[in-house]
């Protein structure tokens, strides 16, 4: 048998095995469209704390979920779904949503280039806020959507209280706007800030993590007169 051949069965027989159980496949549906902490997972699931840590365990090794620290409050991890590794997986449920608004702290990069993305793969309209915004949206991300063919001309920064309607499906895009929303329901993606990374990679790959992340979500969603 092939080396290589062998090694790709036995990688995706471990996809499947961490699959099979259902309490399993609730939490990849769960993080399908957004990132949680544990503590969210077994809230959202009901699940009691040693089950999760178990099934977590599992999915971990099997490469389907990852854990990354908290850029707000450092004592939080989250655990964020591998995409690669379920690459046939679609969106399980459909979202109903008038309007899609992306969150992040500044709104100076991350929720800008989120919502410009957005546009590009849904009719559902989308914007961005912040909980602290920046005076102005950040050089760095305006060189990359021109890079990416996004105009961002004439984007601007808003307060997330200014901007949120009632109906609204948000998105938090970074952590700490997530941790700050706390009665707001919403998604969240976990996606370091490249503004603090600094450099034009990390804004790359800011760029990359959002617009994967928008093709799966962008499917889920739709406009509730549809």
């Amino acid at each position: 048998m092939n080396a290589d051949w062998s090694s790709s069965v036995e990688a995706r027989a471990r996809v499947h095995a961490a699959l099979g159980d259902a309490g399993r496949l609730a939490i990849v549906d769960r993080l399908l469209l957004g990132d949680a902490s544990p503590g969210e997972l077994g809230q959202a699931l009901g699940l009691p704390t040693n089950l999760l840590a178990h099934h977590v365990k599992l999915l971990q090794e099997a490469g389907v979920v990852e854990r990354r620290r908290s850029e707000g409050d450092r004592r939080r991890t989250y655990l964020r779904l591998v995409p690669q590794s379920l690459s046939g997986l679609l969106p399980a449920a459909a979202r109903p949503a008038p309007r899609i608004v992306f969150v992040c702290t500044h709104n100076s990069a991350r929720s800008q280039l989120a919502a410009a993305l957005w546009s590009r793969a849904s009719t559902v309209p989308a914007t961005s806020a912040g909980t602290h915004p920046a005076p102005r949206v950040h050089p760095r991300t305006l060189t990359l959507a021109a890079h990416h063919g996004l105009d961002l001309d004439h984007a601007a920064t808003r307060h997330v209280d200014q901007t949120l309607r009632p109906d609204d499906l948000v998105v938090a895009v970074c952590d700490a706007a997530h941790e700050q929303l706390a009665d707001i329901d919403r998604l969240h993606w976990s996606i370091p800030d490249p503004v603090r990374a600094g450099g034009d990679e990390a804004f790359e790959r800011a760029y990359t993590d959002i617009a994967d992340r928008v093709q799966r979500l962008a499917p889920a969603v739709h406009s509730p007169q549809e």
